[in-house]
């Protein structure tokens, strides 16, 4: 596949990263023939490692695509980082912002010039207890259907194994493998030219999760449960857990000052009618 559009600054983060991503892992990388050679596209890839980023970006610029990610935008404001982020093209995403949505007309116009955009659709690193994909937002699914491009599902594992989740230290020995395996494109035709409600959206981002899920089964050989992890339902399942303790917790306490109380109340009448019998 040619090389296109990767620029000074991707080059010389391939020339900073490659080496040590060499050293520390071992690479089984599949599906590079699903990645397009020429035009716009968006790939939907699992995140389950703070360095995937970083194995995944290696993946795909071997591929001559380079793939320019949505990230936080405080990464671009000053420093090193910040050039190299500015530099490489990465589209700067101002979360709880009302310039959230400048993320997702900077992702249309990038595929619109024949870029390659990058989605971890679960917006942040798994929270799944067996490293599962999560319920994904709807960002990718949102420029997919704006602007009609393929959207390649991508599953990696491995990264996570060299740093889990949250980790702090990494765990060098034995020397970990990435494993990347990219799909067809995901067939959202069904969703085209029509209106993109919440639910619509809703629905096509589970079809491109369904997809990414099915390559990570594929790679670790074991199923996925039913259900996809969804940290929106677990927030309001420990919010109603902790109303409920709190709740049973109140009214224990209130059961026991009435019980307080009422032991106060006999005690005084007893030595009341005590007095009153002397």
């Amino acid at each position: 596949m040619p090389r296109r559009r990767i620029g000074f600054w991707y080059r010389f983060a391939a020339v900073l990263c490659k080496p040590p991503l060499v050293v520390l892992i071992k690479r089984d990388w599949r599906g590079m023939e699903n990645i397009p050679a020429e035009g716009g596209f968006i790939t939907a890839v699992n995140h389950n490692s703070h360095v995937d980023p970083f194995a995944y970006a290696h993946y795909q610029y071997n591929t001559g695509r380079v793939p320019r990610f949505l990230a936080k935008a405080g990464l671009f404001r000053k420093g090193f980082v910040g050039a190299a982020m500015r530099g490489t093209g990465q589209i700067p995403v101002y979360r709880e912002s009302t310039d959230a949505l400048s993320a997702f007309r900077a992702a249309i116009d990038a595929v619109e010039r024949g870029e390659c955009v990058a989605f971890y659709p679960e917006g942040t690193l798994t929270r799944d207890p067996d490293g599962w994909p999560m319920t994904g937002k709807t960002g990718a699914a949102r420029v997919a259907l704006q602007t009609k491009c393929p959207v390649i599902p991508v599953a990696q594992w491995g990264a996570n194994e060299l740093l889990p989740p949250y980790a702090k230290k990494p765990n060098l020995l034995p020397r970990k493998t990435h494993q990347v395996l990219a799909g067809p494109p995901v067939d959202l035709s069904r969703f085209y030219d029509k209106e993109m409600s919440p639910d619509l959206l809703k629905e096509a981002t589970e079809v491109i999760m369904a997809a990414v899920t099915a390559l990570l089964e594929e790679i670790r050989g074991e199923k996925a449960p039913e259900t996809p992890y969804d940290p929106r339902q677990v927030r309001i399942e420990q919010r109603r857990r902790t109303a409920a303790r709190e709740k049973a917790q109140a009214q224990a306490q209130a059961h026991a000052q009435a019980r307080t109380h009422a032991q106060g109340t006999a005690q005084v009448q007893a030595q009341r009618e005590e007095g009153q019998s002397t």
